[in-house]
C-alpha cells in the first residue's frame, strides 16, 4: 500500500493529491443538495486545521467554514491589537466558534459562539460585523425608526474605524486557544500585540465539553491508587522506569507511543522527560515537564554568550518559560518550544530548526512582503552568527513557575560573571496564566 501519509499536512498548491473528502449535504437556501468539501491541513507557526466548503450549484449559495482540528489547548488565549497601519487591518486572524471579539473604543463586542470559525483578516472582522448589523436593518427602519437611526450612526463608526484616523484596540479573547493572530514582523518581537494565556474556569471548561478541575483530580487520583499500590515504587524506582503510552503525533496527528521516565537534573530539581517518535512523518519531539509544583516566586535568568563554554550550558526551558533574546528583538512565549532539557547550543539552534521549517509559513504566502521574507533570511543567518561564534548577544528565560535552569560554570553551582539569576513576586497577569488565586504585585530582587 505504501508509505503513509500524515493525517494533516502542510498546505501546498503542488501537492499531487490533498485528499479532499466530498460529501453530498443539504443546501440550507434553497433545501436542494450541494457538495460539502472537507480538507485537513496545517498553518505553521499555529496549528491543525480542518477547512469546509459547500456550494450548491442549484441556487449558487457557498458557505465557508473552519475548525480546530487539534486538541482543545491546555489554556485559553487573549491576544490585544493596536490597530494604527494599514498593514494592521491586513493582518490574518484566525478565529474559534469560542472567540469573542472586542473593540475597546467603540465598547463593542461579539459574543462567542455568535459566528462560526474562520480565517479573515481584522478589516473582514469589522467588515462582517457592518453586514450583520445591516442586515435588519430595512425592517428596524419601519418598525423601530428610532433604534435603526442609532444602528446607522453606529455602523458608520465601525466604518471610519479603517480610515484610520485614530488607533484602535482590537481583543481577540478564545477560551479553546484555538485563535491567531499575525505577527507581520515576525520573528522580531510584535510590539503593538500582546498575548496573555489564562486558565479556564469551571464554567468555560463545561462549555468546551471538558470535566470540572475537581472532577479531573478525582479521577486522576484514583486511577493512581488503583494503577500503583501504597509502597510498590520508591522514588528510584519511578526514575529507573520508562513509561509507554499510546498517543497522537503533534505534528500530523498520526498514532504513535511517547515514552516518559522521571530524571534529576544535578544543582537543580526531578523533571519528566517525554520523547515522541512518529514512523508516519518522522516527527521526533523532546518535552520537557516539571517534577515539582509552581515556586513561590518566578524566576529569570540571563547569561551572555560569549564562548564556547558558554554553548555548552546544560539548559532546562520549562514549559511556562519565555525565552528572549533582545539583541535580535526577538521574544517567544512558553508554547512556542514547549519544555526542554539541553544546552544553550541545542535550544538555539532548536529555534533555528523551528523557524527553519516553517519558512512557507501563513504570514510568507503568496501574499506576503518581499521585505517580510528578507528580514525572516536575515533573521535565521544572525542564528548562524550566533552559532558559529560570530555575534555575541544575551539569552534571557523568564519563568513565572521558577522551574527553568541554565547551568553555572562554577564549581559551587552560584552564578558566574556571565549568568545573573533574579527571583521575583509574579504579577496578577503572570498568576492568572498560572491559575493561582493568590495574586501578588510585581517586585523584583536580585538574588
Amino acid at each position: 500500500m505504501g508509505n503513509p501519509k500524515p493525517l494533516f499536512r502542510d498546505l501546498n498548491a503542488d501537492d499531487p493529491e490533498p485528499e479532499t473528502t466530498e460529501i453530498e449535504s443539504l443546501c440550507m437556501n434553497c433545501h436542494s443538495n450541494g457538495i460539502t468539501r472537507i480538507l485537513l491541513t496545517k498553518i505553521p507557526f499555529y496549528k491543525e486545521l480542518v477547512l469546509m466548503s459547500f456550494s450548491c450549484e442549484e441556487c449558487g449559495y457557498q458557505n465557508n467554514e473552519i475548525q480546530s482540528g487539534a486538541a482543545i489547548a491546555e489554556k485559553g488565549v487573549r491576544f490585544t491589537l493596536k490597530v494604527n497601519t494599514p498593514r494592521d487591518l491586513n493582518r490574518q486572524v484566525v478565529k474559534s466558534d469560542y472567540t469573542s471579539i472586542k473593540i475597546i473604543e467603540l465598547d463593542f463586542e461579539v459574543p462567542a459562539k455568535s459566528q462560526k470559525g474562520e480565517v479573515t483578516t481584522i478589516e473582514g472582522v469589522i467588515d462582517r460585523s457592518v453586514s450583520a448589523l445591516e442586515q435588519d436593518q430595512p425592517a428596524r427602519r419601519e418598525q423601530h425608526p428610532e433604534v435603526a437611526v442609532q444602528i446607522d450612526k453606529f455602523i458608520n463608526k465601525l466604518r471610519y474605524l479603517k480610515d484610520l484616523e485614530t488607533s484602535f484596540t482590537f481583543v481577540l479573547e478564545d477560551i479553546s486557544g484555538n485563535s491567531f493572530i499575525e505577527n507581520p514582523n515576525a520573528p522580531a518581537i510584535d510590539e503593538q500585540c500582546s498575548v496573555q494565556y489564562f486558565i479556564r474556569n469551571n464554567e468555560q471548561n463545561k462549555e468546551l465539553g471538558i470535566l470540572d478541575t475537581d472532577e479531573v483530580k478525582s479521577k486522576e487520583e484514583n486511577a493512581i491508587l488503583h494503577s500503583i499500590p501504597e509502597g510498590e515504587f520508591t522514588l528510584e524506582d519511578l526514575e529507573g522506569e520508562v513509561l509507554q503510552f499510546p498517543t497522537n503525533c503533534p505534528n500530523c496527528g498520526s498514532a504513535c507511543q511517547t515514552n516518559m521516565k522521571m530524571t534529576n537534573i544535578p544543582h537543580f530539581k526531578e523533571v519528566v522527560i517525554m520523547a515522541t517518535n512518529c514512523d508516519v512523518c518522522g516527527s521526533k519531539t523532546n518535552e520537557v515537564k516539571s517534577g515539582s509544583g509552581i515556586e513561590e516566586k518566578g524566576l529569570k535568568i540571563e547569561v551572555d554568550i560569549n564562548s564556547k563554554d558558554d554553548f555548552s550550558r546544560d539548559l532546562l526551558k520549562s514549559e511556562t518559560c519565555h525565552l528572549q533574546i533582545p539583541q535580535l528583538q526577538f521574544e517567544v512565549g512558553p508554547n512556542a518550544l514547549g519544555g526542554r532539557f539541553t544546552t544553550v547550543e541545542g535550544l538555539i539552534a532548536a529555534i533555528k530548526d523551528q523557524l527553519g521549517d516553517h519558512k512557507q509559513s501563513l504570514i510568507f504566502g503568496d501574499s506576503s512582503q518581499p521585505e517580510s521574507k528578507q528580514r525572516f533570511e536575515e533573521f535565521l543567518k544572525k542564528l548562524d552568527n550566533i552559532l558559529e561564534g560570530n555575534l555575541a548577544v544575551t539569552l534571557i528565560l523568564d519563568d513565572p513557575a521558577g522551574n527553568s535552569y541554565i547551568q553555572s560554570l562554577r564549581d559551587d553551582n552560584e552564578p558566574d560573571d556571565s549568568l545573573r539569576i533574579t527571583h521575583y513576586d509574579r504579577s496578577v497577569e503572570q498568576n492568572e496564566e498560572l491559575g493561582i488565586a493568590d495574586m501578588k504585585t510585581e517586585n523584583y530582587e536580585s538574588s
